[in-house]
């Protein structure tokens, strides 16, 4: 009989990557909750989501095995909330916000793994003139506590720059702040973080001087793993801007090591269990120091289809394995490739979409390079401005995951998706400078 597995947020992503699990005959999956309304909704409803999630699985006429998700926000804690309800496997809501809270999050690596963590404080942005509020020293990034894909993120070099970009973050903070603080109000919080709510923000010291990578590891059972570690390549003109995720990583082992000590060491002390996570890195080469940029209560959707170009199942095989109590049956270097990548297809200015790439063109790719997969975010007709989870920099038009023999091939590769998927964007303004 097959495990019923529910998959909050199901999208057409996970209907082709799914199927490729190992032993994908012993699953059996279901969507749980309308994507539109869990993951790309203009406003989260909180109440109604996990209401709806509930009613949904009390009627399902067999066993629930498992709710699993590769989101972020809300559903990364939305997730157990539902388990709970259920007597699940998975974290408790305590130990996810200790990832997902920014400020919380910091607070808790100072505390575990402090020698990977810069300088921070938290900022109210609707307080009396935060500006005056601000005791880090100048440059620094400004983000809410609750936030991702980079937005409403912002490099702030001096007090004139922190006072042009309040307004916009008290303007678009609402839409996570407000379902992210009703859902902390709902788990066991210390004093020190009741009263920072999702409408606060984080300062951070820099710490982007060096490489980039993530850290993709599970716990089951209180032992935790570290399976693969991705480098994330960053724009050359914005760096918060992401380019491409490229495994496995080029770091060296004695570097990665490090990081996994790190990681081990924070989610531990976290009391986080059975489920996946990620943490990303930054290596500064000059100083050989390593820092923590920020942990996931959750595996990275964006990296499900180069692990199975690599190692010949995507990582959803962990999130699955994990939340059913199985130690992940996940593959290793057994994939088609040797190296592959998510490459994201940009834009730095405001438009309307003309023109996208046909199905057409898409499937000439696809079959161009076997294994590759390409998303198209946008359509015609719309303003790019329109697009949800955006960085402050730039629009992302769609993305291209693809593998090749080496870095050197896979460049080439990536050159020849994107110049045979073309767009057309009509520019109505421009993006601010980085």
């Amino acid at each position: 009989m097959a495990w019923n597995v529910f998959v909050l947020g199901f999208d057409e992503l996970g209907e082709r990557l799914l199927p490729a699990l190992q032993h994908a005959e012993e699953y059996a999956f279901h969507p749980l909750l309308p994507l539109e309304e869990a993951v790309h909704a203009e406003q989260y409803d909180v109440d109604k989501l996990l209401d709806d999630a509930v009613a949904e699985l009390e009627v399902f006429p067999a066993r629930v095995d498992a709710v699993v998700g590769y989101w972020d926000f809300p559903t990364s804690a939305l997730m157990p909330l539902i388990r709970q309800r259920f007597g699940l496997r998975g974290p408790s809501l305590e130990a996810v916000l200790k990832c997902e809270h920014k400020y919380w999050s910091r607070l808790e690596q100072a505390r575990s793994v402090s020698g990977c963590v810069p300088p921070f404080q938290v900022l109210d942005p609707f307080g009396d003139d935060p500006v005056s509020q601000v005791q880090l020293g100048y440059p620094f990034w400004i983000k809410p506590v609750k936030g991702h894909s980079s937005q409403l993120g912002f490099r702030v070099d001096d007090p004139e720059t922190l006072t042009a970009v309040l307004p916009r973050i008290r303007e678009g903070i609402g839409r996570l702040a407000e379902p992210f603080t009703q859902i902390a109000s709902l788990a066991r919080l210390p004093e020190e973080i009741r009263l920072v709510t999702g409408h606060h923000c984080i300062l951070e010291g820099l710490i982007s001087a060096g490489r980039q990578c993530t850290l993709e590891g599970y716990v089951l059972r209180g032992e935790v793993h570290v399976y693969g570690v991705i480098d994330t390549v960053r724009d050359q003109r914005h760096r918060s801007v992401l380019s491409r995720y490229v495994y496995p990583s080029s770091l060296p082992d004695a570097v990665q090591h490090r990081m996994i000590s790190c990681a081990r060491r924070f989610i531990e002390h976290i009391g986080y269990d059975d489920a996946p996570f990620n943490i990303e890195f930054y290596y500064d080469g000059r100083s050989d120091r390593i820092w923590l940029l920020e942990v996931n209560a959750r595996l990275s959707r964006s990296h499900s289809a180069i692990f199975l170009l690599v190692d010949g199942a995507p990582h959803l095989q962990v999130m699955v394995d994990v939340a059913l109590g199985l130690k992940p049956r996940m593959p290793h270097r057994r994939g088609r490739y040797a190296v592959a990548a998510k490459h994201m297809m940009r834009v730095f200015a405001d438009g309307i979409v003309r023109s996208v790439p046909s199905p057409e063109d898409i499937a000439r790719v696809e079959r161009r390079f076997p294994g590759t997969v390409v998303e198209i975010n946008v359509r015609p007709g719309m303003q790019l401005s329109e697009l949800l989870h955006q960085d402050e920099y730039s629009y992302e038009l769609g993305v291209v995951f693809t593998g090749a023999g080496d870095e050197a091939q896979l460049g080439e590769r990536l050159r020849i998706c994107e110049s045979l998927l073309p767009f057309e964007i009509d520019p109505v303004g421009q993006r601010a400078s980085a």
